[in-house]
């Protein structure tokens, strides 16, 4: 079967039992709904079911195609197969995708109110997002949910924060008693080197006295061979043999200059020798010193020169968790401003939502009345939450009274499917220019009732058709009279097959299934006249006395 489905309003008719329902089952299924194999037909391999959507006027369903990568063209094609091996499979535009995915698109394409049918205003956030439609104020809603993200990031960071602290402060005291001690001794850079060697020096004072001494001593003190003594005679002997031969002469100057050389040598080595002085005291300075150092960096397990730069990086550490302690404590200030910025807003919403949700239920409850409820009444409840949500500072639910003597009960525990309906009616055409959610499927939402208040029922359903489609499956005449499409489905049997036909009335045609739906034996010309009237009168914009 294939069909199409105008704008507007439509209405599916016919016997009961003849298969009205299979339309929702089959969009039920398209849409991700749970699937077993006694859905297939005897015999059959596997059920296709296949959706589409145009999506050129549905932005929302438009940007989701978009940001899941499955947009493809102007239309939106959902594909459904079950399998006689149990298997199911969903698709999209082509691509294969898992029934979470499904039921998150048919969440945004299709509401079905009915006896028996899931229903968006049972959930609480769908009820708070209902009366923040109809209060118009989404921009206050967004700004509280971005606010609440604010402070909510804040907190998550101090909670991160927190979870460190102990540790981080053990590390801080650690670290500042560890650069205090590194900073005392305030080592620099090639001070290690020179506190050696001038170690060594003291430490070795005598046997480096006693060694020069003996070096002066032989260069020009020794009472014979005294090595300046020879050198100078070796060069005055070459000297007056040069006078024979001048090749010698390099040989003299050589000798010359290494006597000049010498000279000099015992000169620098004699002052030294004279400023060798025993300092008892600076000693005791440079072992003390010293074993400070190496002490230090035994306990830090690392070399005596790698204690500047160690002690940097312990600097460097240390600055960063005192860094990490401040922002700590500017995360406490700014949690605080968050969160009185937040309440600020919140309370502007809660205000609001306060206002409207007396509106909405005084709205609700007239037109509650209007279909045929004569003592229901409707209630916003809001109750105040004890933490920041995301949605604001309080849950919002509807709460119905159906009879005198009851107390209002939440949506939710109302007993009759089709009062419940109504309800959902009553609602859906007081938000209908705000509401989210394009198709909206009413399941002989008009059972248990007649006449007037059947009459009233499809003027509600009509209007909200200008700004929705709307489907109805109906065995009220008074509100097929008004559907803008009629779908008439029929059941016909053989021995082996049950066959349902969906007919697309019109004319003739259609004037005779109102006048089968208005009952009686026989359809008269009078009973046909009367639903030629209907037919022609639910064509006019309907009018309602009672403003909605």
């Amino acid at each position: 079967m294939e069909l199409d489905l105008c704008h507007g309003m439509t209405v599916l008719t016919g016997e009961t039992g003849a298969g009205k329902s299979l339309l929702l089952d089959a969009l039920n299924l398209a849409l991700g709904g749970r699937a077993d194999t006694g859905m297939i037909r005897n015999g059959a391999e596997r059920a296709e079911i296949f959706l589409s959507i145009e999506v050129a006027s549905l932005k929302d369903l438009e940007t989701w195609l978009q940001e899941n990568e499955l947009d493809d063209g102007t239309d939106c094609v959902i594909r459904r197969t079950i399998s006689s091996d149990g298997r199911s499979k969903g698709y999209i535009n082509g691509y294969p995708v898992p029934m979470q995915t499904l039921k998150q698109l048919g969440d945004m394409l299709v509401d079905i109110h009915g006896q028996h049918a899931h229903q968006s205003l049972m959930k609480k956030d769908n009820q708070r997002q209902t009366l923040d439609d109809f209060a118009g104020h989404n921009a206050l809603v967004q700004e509280v949910e971005r606010l609440y993200k604010q402070w909510r990031s804040l907190t998550q960071q101090q909670e991160e924060l927190e979870k460190s602290r102990e540790e981080r402060n053990a590390r801080i005291d650690l670290l500042t008693y560890q650069t205090e001690e590194l900073e005392q001794l305030n080592l620099q850079e090639g001070e290690l080197e020179n506190l050696e060697l001038e170690h060594s020096r003291l430490a070795n004072l005598n046997q480096i006295r006693e060694g020069v001494e003996k070096t002066l001593y032989e260069l020009k003190d020794a009472d014979q061979g005294a090595l300046s003594s020879e050198l100078n005679r070796c060069v005055n002997s070459l000297e007056h043999l040069q006078s024979y031969d001048p090749v010698l002469e390099e040989s003299v100057k050589m000798l010359t200059d290494a006597a000049i050389q010498l000279s000099e040598a015992v000169n620098e080595l004699s002052h030294y020798a004279n400023s060798l002085t025993l300092d008892p005291q600076r000693l005791e300075q440079l072992d003390e010193r010293l074993g400070l150092i190496h002490d230090l960096s035994r306990k830090h397990r690392i070399k005596p020169e790698e204690l500047p730069d160690f002690t940097e990086r312990m600097k460097d550490e240390l600055d960063e968790l005192q860094q990490v302690q401040q922002q700590t404590n500017n995360l406490d200030a700014q949690i605080d401003q968050s969160a009185r910025t937040y309440a600020e807003y919140a309370k502007k919403l809660s205000a609001n939502r306060a206002k409207f949700a007396a509106q909405l239920q005084k709205r609700v409850t007239e037109n509650m009345q209007l279909l045929g409820m004569k003592h229901g009444r409707f209630q916003v409840d809001l109750q105040a939450l004890d933490d920041f949500s995301a949605g604001g500072m309080e849950r919002v639910e509807f709460l119905v009274n159906t009879n005198p003597g009851q107390v209002f009960k939440p949506m939710t525990k109302v007993a009759s499917g089709g009062e419940l309906s109504r309800i959902s009616l009553a609602l859906q055409v007081i938000i209908a220019d705000k509401g989210r959610i394009p198709t909206l499927i009413f399941d002989e939402v008009d059972v248990g009732i007649g006449g007037g208040i059947a009459e009233i029922v499809g003027r509600l359903l009509r209007r909200l058709s200008e700004t929705r489609q709307v489907l109805c499956i109906t065995h009220q005449p008074q509100v097929a009279a008004l559907g803008q499409q009629h779908l008439f489905v029929s059941k016909a049997s053989s021995k082996n097959s049950t066959n349902s036909t969906v007919t697309n009335l019109e004319g003739e045609q259609r004037i005779n299934e109102i006048a089968r739906m208005l009952g009686g034996l026989e359809i008269t010309q009078q009973t046909l006249k009367h639903a030629q009237e209907m037919i022609q009168s639910g064509q006019s914009t309907p009018r309602l006395e009672k403003p909605l």
